[in-house]
């Protein structure tokens, strides 16, 4: 019979992958699956691809996210769904600026200066552009069905123009603003930073900083008048984690309410007396208890001697931090002064953010470095320490590169005021510690300690931010906050925690988002100032901006339009294609304001998180063309949206901050937030840590499906997964390995009978086990329909496993396997074929969504022959339909019971070292509920077959199993319960019946009555042991008891050693490569125990036609030594160290 199912010599998925690859590739499946999308009338599904930044290669988690996609647009176009699935790409932003900087040789400062900007952002795009090629062929390898064809890209002019658009309803709603305020800034990357880049995870790292408490002295004619005849100077005690913005320093601020002390002490440094004041919650945080010690006297005090190991202080004074507001201070470093309203520097303010449980009680105040310090200092009108420049416009002492300025004086000038800003050269000391040290010899340090805190660093360089001084452009989140909190309420979280917990808080204490970035690759602010800044235009549109270039070429300002191609009204994407929209054009643009004079584009760029953001309507160009997908809610909102948990703070905040201000709608139905990738000891894989794992090699080395399988089966989407390659390599022979023998069984035999399902299905030929199989899979079907509907892949794949694993091949086709063998062609064995190749489709199609190769060469293979359905590829065809009629959770219960039963036999046989081979005479199953118990009578056939045992009883009662409980007193229960009863009652329990002990085993109480009083005994108040009859083992379970008769009859051991010797012949057949259909001639000799011997050729002439039958062996031929003769020899050990030598031929030209 020719062979009609391709059949496989062994699995490899990197082949199927490549298979299949190039299959798609012949039928377009992949620009099919648009296509095919696009035949059914109205889009039902639609996924927002978060466009990746390409700022470099794909990292192994972003299979993940991927992968994530990729499950529930497969699952819903399953579901006759069509999907709007259309791929993006960041181009824009610091990452990308960051890693062509790196290429190039050259810092931010560079730029414009070493390298026209022109000429470095045609740079960024070449790198991009790159990066594009690295993803697209990530995407194809790891197997994402997404439209590449027709993706946006962010540097675009038509995306730029609609984000435009966004910023100008922005600013038309007063919904942005530019101001000077405290904002996070990495000298690194040389730009602002918003809030939610603040808050990424991993941004705040654990930092060890020495922190002085540092002395200002008290001007005494400003303190109050109990102050001004205290003997010797003041000094207010003031902490910090900053030494480097000592300098900065113009105030410092009290809590109005706070209980502060003045203490009279010894400075640990100088020894000399010091009157110095901080709140009195921190007293032993001044003042150590293993170096000071109070005193009630003066003249205590006074006798102080240095060489003592202890200092004395005493309090003179109590009072409340009001007392001193508006006292001052000498400047502690008076090195500069604030260029404008000196006066009012230097002095002691109420702060309400006062900490009292870290630090003194009073916080050194630089407006210039904090955004606290900034808002308090307005309102005392506090000016910061900023200083005219050359230019003569006011500067901040810290320069944006992080440095001090070049006028600083003791050798501090130009200082990187963090050791990781310089990359040239390692200090011996950093800034803070020379600081540290110029106060300690000034005497203004009372002394310094080392602390372990958190610092924010920059998402992308990882180096330390600081908080800047910075003139930028603000949206107004906070002042939407409530309907973007109440926006979020519509949203489907997975998991929900997330949403309403981490994205819920994060919306309650979001701060302006500030969107603008003194960067150079980037979409640019489409913003025209007056030099004054008291004119202004938001362009949104390039029709608009056309317009106001031909204005200011009426007014002189400009010689001509720099987008004279550009054909208004034209959408085509050949004439965007004529202009550029990037800072080295736009730069060069001078506009007329409404009076007539000059206005230059506001320098910066737009926040990159904002490009993301826009994607819902700058993809489709929105609103210049497809107005329709948003206003008329046809692609939007989106149904589904993954990324990382890190984007709760990032895109999912700006898509939602978006959709929310100008669209007063949710952005997208249900998201879910992927985990982390860990390596395998759960730390974060990172370059430095030499850690990470390339996904291209990865995927190279095990295929797509093997990787994607193994992430989705690890751990559910949202938690983190600790990444093991050698558990791969698990899953590849677990899973798949399983499923491929299950294919390979069957087309071994189905090629042998000729299968094709031509013939009708005969349901009254079905068995109980292909009834029960039956109701297993649509059961399957049903709840895997609900896990993927639900967004819990994890769930789904783990149940499939379970049922390819544990009940279609270790179960199924185990108790069916004789079936397959039968020589006859007959309804019986028609049945079981269809059967298993209807669970073989329906896994395919299951699997289908996780594994997108494998399931297709499953599916492909076997649809092929039988050609039940008409569609080219399984990602076509739909969802498997669950047929509840044939789920029947009695059978099923029923299984699960055998199969427990069965597990326990295994249990008590490898426990005592007997083969699942060797036959057994009985098996005791002690079923204390009738119907079960008549259930599983009705299933003894199966319980024969596996247990392998003769016989099988199943009593009701303890009776009639051989073996004995025995009952004892718990005397330390007992004892505190009963007291003096305690001897009356440990003989009446020594006393108990079996049933009885049944009875406290069974409910874990039982009742005792002794001269009329009622005892409840419970069972911990009793010890049970059990004590079984030679030759039997016991197992117990809360449903049954089974007892296993372990006593081996010389007929028993006779049948068990030939159906060894059975596994033998055909193992070593298969080892031989013999067809199953070959005919073969079987050669034994022996060795060992003479009389073993003879006990042995016996058992094989007896048993010999039954041997032969099961292995399709002609004959069995026994020989004093088969090793003379020539052919591979098999070598079997028995007992009493006796060896079996077999020799096998095959007989050419015979096969059943």
């Amino acid at each position: 019979m020719s062979r009609i199912f391709r059949e496989y010599k062994k699995l490899n998925l990197n082949q199927i992958t490549m298979e299949i690859s190039q299959y798609w590739k012949k039928h377009k499946i992949f620009q099919n699956s648009f296509s095919f999308s696009n035949k059914k009338k109205t889009i039902s599904y639609i996924l927002y691809e978060g466009p990746p930044s390409l700022n470099g290669n794909p990292g192994i988690h972003h299979i993940l996210t991927r992968t994530i996609k990729d499950i529930f647009c497969r699952y819903h176009a399953l579901k006759g769904k069509k999907i709007f699935r259309k791929a993006g790409w960041d181009a824009h932003g610091l990452p990308v600026e960051l890693n062509v900087e790196k290429e190039m040789g050259i810092t931010k400062n560079d730029i414009g200066k070493k390298i026209s900007i022109e000429k470095y952002n045609n740079f960024c795009k070449n790198f991009v552009s790159e990066s594009l090629k690295k993803w697209k062929l990530f995407t194809k390898k790891i197997g994402y069905f997404i439209d590449l064809d027709n993706s946006f890209i962010t540097y675009n002019a038509k995306y730029i123009e609609s984000v435009w658009w966004l910023i100008k309803k922005l600013y038309n709603q007063n919904l942005i603003y530019k101001g000077f305020t405290i904002q996070p800034y990495s000298p690194a990357a040389g730009t602002g930073l918003s809030y939610h880049e603040l808050n990424m995870p991993g941004t705040y790292k654990k930092v060890k900083q020495l922190s002085p408490f540092l002395k200002f002295k008290a001007i005494k004619s400003t303190l109050p008048e109990k102050f001004k005849n205290i003997l010797g100077d003041i000094y207010f005690i003031s902490w910090t984690t900053s030494p480097w913005t000592i300098p900065s320093n113009t105030a410092l601020a009290f809590g109005y309410n706070i209980d502060y002390i003045l203490v009279k002490t010894y400075n640990p440094y100088t020894f000399l007396k010091e009157n110095i004041v901080f709140s009195e919650k921190s007293i032993h945080k001044v003042l150590l208890y293993h170096q000071f010690y109070p005193v009630s006297s003066s003249i205590e005090f006074d006798i102080y001697d240095k060489k003592n190991h202890k200092i004395p202080y005493v309090i003179i004074e109590k009072f409340k931090g009001k007392e001193l507001i508006f006292s001052k201070y000498e400047q502690l470093l008076p090195w500069f002064k604030p260029y404008y309203n000196e006066k009012n520097a230097f002095q002691i303010i109420e702060g309400e953010f006062v900490n009292i449980n870290e630090g003194t009680g009073i916080v050194h105040i630089s407006p210039t470095f904090g955004m606290d310090d900034f808002i308090i200092a307005k309102k005392y009108n506090i000016p910061p320490m900023l200083v005219l420049n050359k230019e003569n416009r006011p500067v901040p002492l810290v320069d944006f590169q992080g440095k001090f300025l070049e006028n600083f004086p003791h050798g501090f000038s130009g200082k990187y005021v963090k050791d990781e800003f310089n990359t040239n050269q390692e200090n011996f000391f950093s800034v803070d510690q020379e600081i540290i040290l110029f106060l300690e010899k000034e005497q203004k340090i009372f002394r310094t300690e080392k602390h372990i805190h958190f610092y924010p660093h920059c998402w992308r360089t990882e180096k330390p931010i600081l908080y800047y001084l910075l003139n930028s452009w603000f949206i107004k989140t906070t002042e939407m906050k409530d309907k973007m909190i109440s926006l979020n309420q519509k949203i489907q979280w997975y998991p929900g925690f997330t949403g309403k917990k981490r994205f819920d808080s994060w919306l309650r204490n979001t701060k302006d988002w500030n969107f603008s970035r003194s960067r150079y690759w980037g979409t640019p602010l489409p913003i025209w100032r007056t030099e004054t800044g008291d004119e202004e235009i938001v362009v949104g549109s390039m029709k608009e901006l056309f317009l106001e270039i031909q204005k200011s070429i009426k007014y002189g300002f400009m010689s001509q339009n720099v987008f004279k191609d550009f054909i208004l009204d034209d959408m085509s994407d050949n004439n965007y294609d004529k202009i550029d929209l990037h800072k080295h054009i736009l730069d060069k643009i001078i506009l007329v304001s409404p009076k007539g004079s000059p206005m230059k584009r506001e320098s910066d760029l737009i926040d990159v998180w904002f490009d993301s953001g826009a994607m819902p309507y700058a993809q489709f160009h929105y609103p210049f063309e497809n107005k329709e997908y948003i206003d008329q809610d046809l692609l939007f909102p989106a149904d589904f949206i993954s990324e990382g948990i890190d984007q709760t703070r990032g895109w999912f905040f700006t898509l939602h901050t978006i959709s929310s201000l100008l669209f007063n709608s949710i952005a997208y139905k249900n998201v879910v937030s992927t985990g982390l990738i860990l390596d395998q000891n759960g730390r974060k894989m990172s370059k430095s840590k030499g850690n990470t794992i390339n996904p291209f090699d990865l995927i190279d080395n095990y295929g797509p499906d093997a990787i994607r399988w193994y992430i989705i089966f690890n751990s559910e989407p949202w938690d983190n997964l600790k990444f093991n390659i050698n558990e791969v390599h698990t899953v590849m022979k677990k899973f798949f390995g399983t499923l491929y023998n299950v294919y390979s069984f069957f087309v071994l035999y189905a090629n042998i009978d000729g299968f094709s399902y031509k013939e009708e299905e005969y349901f009254d030929y079905y068995t109980g086990l292909d009834f029960w199989i039956l109701s297993e899979l649509n059961t399957l079907i049903q709840k895997t329909d609900d896990y993927y509907s639900n967004y819990n892949p994890t769930k789904a794949a783990r149940l499939i496993s379970s049922f390819v694993l544990d009940k279609l091949s270790n179960w199924y086709i185990r108790l069916c396997r004789r079936r397959f063998w039968k020589e006859k062609y007959t309804k019986n064995k028609i049945s079981a074929y269809q059967i298993l190749y209807k669970c073989l489709i329906v896994v395919s199609k299951l699997i289908s969504p996780i594994t997108p190769f494998f399931s297709e060469k499953l599916y492909v293979d076997l649809n092929s022959v039988t050609e039940k359905e008409d569609s080219k590829s399984i990602h076509f065809t739909s969802f498997p339909s669950c047929d509840s009629n044939l789920i029947n959770k009695k059978l099923e219960s029923r299984m699960l019971w055998i199969q427990k039963i069965i597990t326990m036999v295994f249990s008590i046989r490898k426990k005592n070292k007997i083969k699942i081979r060797q036959p057994l005479q009985k098996l005791l199953i002690l079923v204390s509920n009738k119907n079960m118990r008549f259930q599983l009578e009705q299933s003894s056939e199966i319980l024969f077959q596996e247990a392998n045992v003769k016989e099988i009883e199943f009593p009701s009662s303890y009776k009639n199993l051989e073996f004995i409980k025995h009952i004892k007193p718990n005397y330390k229960s007992l004892g505190p319960k009963f007291g003096n009863k305690i001897h009356r009652i440990s003989e009446a329990i020594k006393k108990f019946s079996q049933e009885k002990i049944k009875e406290i085993e069974k409910n874990k109480t039982c009742v005792l009555f002794m001269e009329k009083e009622k005892i409840l005994l419970s069972l911990e108040d009793v010890q049970i042991s059990t004590e079984y009859i030679k030759g039997w083992s016991v197992l117990f379970d809360p449903k049954f008891t089974i007892a296993l008769d372990l006593r081996i009859t010389d007929f028993l051991w006779e049948e068990g050693f030939i159906r060894e010797l059975i596994r033998h012949i055909q193992k070593f057949r298969k080892h031989r490569k013999y067809d199953v259909t070959e005919k073969i001639l079987v050669y034994i000799s022996f060795k060992g125990n003479y009389d073993f011997k003879n006990k042995v050729q016996v058992i094989l002439q007896k048993k010999k036609d039954f041997l032969c039958k099961e292995t399709l062996a002609l004959d069995v031929f026994l020989q004093e030594n088969v090793t003379k003769y020539e052919g591979e020899i098999e070598k079997i050990y028995f007992e009493e160290k006796f060896i079996l030598y077999m020799q096998i031929r095959k007989v050419e030209n015979i096969k059943i």
